[in-house]
């Protein structure tokens, strides 16, 4: 027979994955980690990897599973966990394949019923994940082969009276602070090589993921084409419409600025941009959208 971990050896493994995650984080603000470094965990003397193939990592001395992963999605599409199906504002993740008593869906069940966390592994490209830690599984559905993923340790049987409750209290932010809006920046600074689009400022802690339609409008989606890397005072100045970009990429700077005197940040952080094109994204796909901009920009020039 194999020799399980128990409880308390479960637990310190997988603080020390987080731990280890953590660091890396640290060294890379961007979010953006490289399957290679994440795969180079170490837990006393034993090397694991943390994202394989098949999505769900189970060590043989483990009856429950210690991470998920889930593939990347094209720049102009919505990743399947951002918007599901039944728009209720949870996390799902599906078995592999649809036999439930499948050892690695067995191992998710395992991980939910003891209450364990995991870490969670988002494709931003190939080989480019952003970690979401801790996880817990919180139910099983198994009509569509899925558990549904949140980010707290809840007890459920205390807190919340049905399901659906839990579900409302997630539709309310918990989900969007927690996967959401890490995600979107995530991709985002992933497409433009994690610089701002207008000044090519490369500090990933003063980065941020602008949307060019704001969340909630209509075209509103977060998706790297309705997405720009921008600087704090860009992205702040865009917000405000001090500043608007058209669609061919051309920067515009609201008169009454380009006409003050007030000192270096005001003449080479904007009037110096002033008709300058945004620096793209190599990857095509992940350009912004014309149209969105053309919306937007339409909504600066009102401003001004």
């Amino acid at each position: 027979m194999r020799d399980l971990l128990d409880i308390s050896e479960e637990l310190a493994l997988r603080t020390a994955v987080f731990t280890y995650l953590e660091k890396l984080l640290e060294a890379n603000p961007s979010g953006a980690l490289r399957s290679e470094e994440i795969n180079a965990f170490t837990y006393g003397t034993e090397q694991i990897r943390l994202i394989v193939q098949n999505g769900i990592r189970k060590l043989q001395r483990s009856d429950a599973a210690l991470t998920i992963r889930t593939t990347y999605t094209p720049p102009s599409k919505v990743p399947p966990y951002v918007d599901t199906p039944d728009k209720d504002g949870m996390v799902r993740y599906k078995y592999q394949g649809t036999d439930p008593d499948h050892h690695n869906n067995r191992g998710l069940r395992n991980a939910m019923e003891a209450g364990l966390p995991l870490a969670y592994f988002l494709g931003i490209a190939k080989g480019i994940y952003l970690p979401i830690f801790p996880v817990y599984l919180m139910r099983e559905i198994r009509d569509k082969h899925e558990f549904v993923v949140g980010f707290d340790k809840l007890n459920f049987e205390s807190e919340f009276s049905t399901f659906e409750d839990l579900q409302r209290s997630y539709s309310e932010g918990v989900t969007k602070t927690r996967l959401h809006q890490p995600l979107f920046r995530v991709r985002v600074l992933h497409a433009y090589e994690t610089s701002c689009a207008i000044c090519k400022f490369r500090h990933p802690e003063l980065l941020d993921a602008a949307h060019i339609i704001p969340d909630g409008q209509r075209g509103g989606e977060p998706i790297v084409t309705n997405g720009l890397a921008l600087c704090k005072i860009h992205h702040a100045a865009y917000d405000n419409n001090l500043l608007g970009i058209n669609s061919d990429g051309v920067v515009k700077v609201q008169g009454r600025l380009l006409s003050e005197v007030d000192g270096p940040m005001l003449l080479h952080g904007f009037q110096e941009v002033n008709g300058a094109k945004i620096y793209l994204p190599k990857e095509r796909a992940a350009r912004p959208d014309r149209e969105r901009l053309a919306e937007r920009f339409e909504q600066f020039q009102r401003a001004g």
